[in-house]
């Protein structure tokens, strides 16, 4: 454009500009003059655009005026790369700020190093930070904001509680875990011997708690860790602290030992050679272990573990622990499937062999070694034919109430025989609960709200010191209930969390074979094998039961 000159000063460091009214043919364009910079030798130059205005409008007026006046303005300059460091977290990350060159130069990696240590950066600090944010840089147009974390702190690592380990297995650990015969098979009758300790052995150890691990911030500021604590021993029955060593929990007297939620507990243990007419009915408080077998008719109750190493014929066994049946169990069933002669009732878990016209109902997991049919299941956990770290066994004929997986080499029978798997009874009891959660917290809710306005609007008025007292009672009483509303939300959450977890983990699994007439249930929403399937994976996801080839 005539009567616009751009050029560098003698510094070569600053854009001077000279305008000459006296040759304009037009007023200048602001956006003519920017676009002739952008496309010359200063484009990469600092340019400030409220002072190249204020210049153009001054030269215009003097266009308009007929006044030669030259207008001469310095409207650019040369700019090296800005660094910054900026510091977050309470100083566990530093992050570098790069803000790229106007013609200028940008830092070496020694400089940045300099200018990080100058920033009181002294530990944790990266060179890769700093190489990528000058590659990047040197792509980049001038005056683009670059960021890279360039340090990070160590936070401390706090030290752990005491814990508690076992030194004696439980009897089912136990049986659930067959022993080696020659180092490579494995022999599912050698169940090993079941524990019964003696008086005085070590059943329970206490590690020491750890110091922790010191850490730091990026300015080198140690950030000292807590250590962990002491943990007391949860007495539990017929166990004693050890005279030699306050860590570790011994036996008082000989028994079978039980750990269950972070206790240790001695059964009293009753051992007999067999259970039938000759011994009579067993009613004992403690765990009872029979080296034999348990004929029809026999009762069997006990507040402890029951272990049987032997068959079970038509009995009726109650456990306060788990029942363990390392053989088998057999039972008759009437013809509509509603009376059964062998009956296993645990609180804990229930283990056998193989079965067949068992009724069995327990508060944790039914685990069978090879196969049950033709039975009655409900249990509080998972149901698993075969061995545990793989489920090779044959379940069929049998209905199934569980609030976990179903998982069986073999799910059903070629006969086509029923195998019904109920998972309502847990998801219902789950959804009354919540329900209850949800409706006590929207009345919680309601009355938080009705008293905060209420006293808000107390709060506004002037009140009397007698009444004073009471206001500040009533303030008090609003904290609390404010407290007890974010602890119900807390655990609405859960419920909420606990409900989705349910519905994802039921399952039903055959690792070699699922046939025909195998159902799963969840109130109203239903699935059924009208054919045979291979390794198969039955699950619920959106409201519904999908069937897909098990990987």
């Amino acid at each position: 454009m005539q009567g616009v000159t751009v050029h560098l000063d003698d510094t070569k460091n600053y854009v001077e500009l000279k305008l000459e009214p006296s040759v304009f043919k037009k007023e200048a364009d602001m956006r003519e003059i920017m676009a002739e910079i952008n496309n010359s030798e200063f484009a990469e130059y600092y340019i400030a655009e409220s002072t190249l205005k204020t210049a153009i409008d001054k030269a215009n007026h003097y266009y308009k005026n007929k006044e030669e006046t030259v207008v001469s303005e310095r409207i650019g300059e040369k700019r090296n790369a800005e660094v910054e460091f900026r510091f977050e977290n309470d100083n566990m990350l530093a992050t570098l700020v790069l803000i790229t060159p106007f013609g200028g130069k940008l830092p070496s990696i020694q400089a940045l190093r300099t200018l990080a240590q100058k920033n009181d950066i002294a530990k944790g600090l990266g060179i890769k930070p700093f190489k990528a944010a000058l590659l990047q840089a040197r792509q980049a147009k001038p005056g683009t904001v670059i960021e890279k974390v360039c340090a990070k702190g160590l936070p401390p690592r706090d030290g752990k509680n005491s814990r508690f380990i076992p030194l004696v297995p439980n009897a089912l650990e136990r049986v659930l875990r067959p022993q080696n015969s020659d180092g490579s098979r494995v022999d599912m009758r050698n169940l090993g011997e079941v524990i019964c300790v003696k008086a005085q052995t070590e059943v329970l150890r206490r590690t020491a708690p750890t110091p922790g691990r010191s850490g730091f911030d990026v300015k080198g500021n140690v950030l000292e860790a807590t250590a962990g604590e002491w943990q007391d021993f949860k007495m539990g029955d017929n166990t004693a602290v050890s005279e030699k060593d306050d860590n570790v929990l011994v036996a008082s007297i000989g028994g079978m030992p039980k750990w269950r939620d972070m206790i240790m507990n001695i059964d009293d243990t009753y051992i007999c050679s067999g259970v039938n007419v000759g011994t009579g009915h067993i009613n004992y408080d403690g765990a009872v272990l029979v080296n034999g077998d348990v004929t029809e008719k026999m009762i069997i109750k006990a507040s402890g573990d029951v272990t049987i190493n032997g068959f079970a014929e038509s009995a009726h066994i109650e456990s306060g622990g788990d029942i363990i049946i390392t053989e088998g169990a057999m039972g008759k069933v009437n013809e509509n499937a509603s009376s059964y002669s062998c009956q296993l009732q645990a609180a804990g878990s229930i283990h056998v062999q193989h079965g067949q016209g068992l009724d069995l109902q327990c508060a944790g997991d039914i685990t069978v070694g090879r196969q049950l049919a033709y039975s009655r299941l409900k249990c509080n956990g998972s149901v698993i034919v075969g061995q545990i770290d793989n489920p090779q066994g044959n379940l069929f004929a049998c209905d199934v109430v569980s609030q976990n997986k179903v998982i069986a080499g073999t799910l059903g029978a070629v006969s086509g025989s029923t195998l019904k798997v109920d998972f309502s009874p847990g998801f219902n009891l789950l959804l009354e609960r919540k329900d209850s959660l949800d409706e006590l917290l929207r009345q919680i809710k309601e009355n938080n709200l009705r008293h905060k306005e209420r006293l808000d609007f107390i709060k506004k008025k002037i009140i009397p010191s007698d009444l004073k007292s009471k206001v500040d009672e009533a303030l008090e009483l609003l904290k609390n209930e404010e407290a007890l509303l974010h602890w119900i939300e807390s655990k609405a959450s859960i419920m909420k969390e606990s409900k989705e977890k349910y519905q994802s983990e039921i399952r039903l699994i055959a690792n070699k074979r699922l046939y025909p007439g195998v159902s799963a249930k969840l109130n109203n929403r239903n699935w059924r094998s009208e054919r045979e399937y291979d390794r198969s994976l039955v699950k619920y996801e959106g409201h519904q039961w999908h069937y897909e080839p098990y990987v």
